[in-house]
């Protein structure tokens, strides 16, 4: 393992997760996704918790990555989802098996962020895409969030807009910020 991150976290609240969680932006999941030059028939939701963003997308294979045996139970049991458990930096699939992955809202609790990427460059196929939704840490909303999971002791490590496409960029992928805001959405096209 790469670290757990936090992963105890959210193993206590995998029961409750789905009750307090808004459901993940589907359409703008499916902008980022239509980057892609090729067909998407299999997509890693990684970091991927209960399956809400596997549950916002239709049409492609999902299986749900994630770190937290209570989360990833739970997109087994209650959305009826592939998923297995895993991290992000050393993620379960061979090289070039998938046509895309996504990270929704968990990329900040990745303990080695370099290394999920490395991951993902790894197993995304030439022409696929990698999705990355997350909160912009300079956004006055973002401030708050930075420092809400501070203080209930999260290791909790944000990215610019910017500064994650240029990590996209560093790993081979054609990176482009979609969408900006608070939520703010950054595609990979791998090369």
């Amino acid at each position: 393992m790469h670290g757990l991150g936090d992963v105890g976290f959210f193993d206590r609240i995998a029961p409750l997760y789905d009750r307090v969680m808004p459901p993940a932006d589907g359409d703008a999941l499916a902008a980022g996704l239509r980057h892609a030059t090729r067909p998407i028939d299999r997509l890693l939701d990684i970091g991927g918790g209960t399956g809400r963003a596997a549950a916002a997308l239709a049409g492609p294979e999902i299986t749900v990555v994630d770190a937290s045996l209570g989360m990833a139970s739970r997109a087994r049991t209650h959305r009826r989802q592939e998923a297995v458990a895993g991290d992000a930096g050393r993620l379960p699939v061979r090289d070039g098996s998938v046509d895309a992955a996504v990270i929704v809202d968990a990329f900040h609790h990745l303990p080695d962020q370099a290394a999920a990427l490395d991951e993902a460059a790894r197993v995304i196929a030439p022409g696929g895409a990698l999705v990355i939704r997350e909160f912009d840490p300079t956004h006055l909303l973002g401030r708050a969030l930075v420092a809400a999971e501070h203080a209930i002791g999260m290791g909790s490590r944000f990215r610019s807009p910017a500064d994650l496409a240029a990590a996209l960029g560093d790993r081979g992928f054609d990176a482009r910020i979609v969408d900006r805001g608070f939520g703010y959405t950054v595609v990979g096209v791998r090369e």
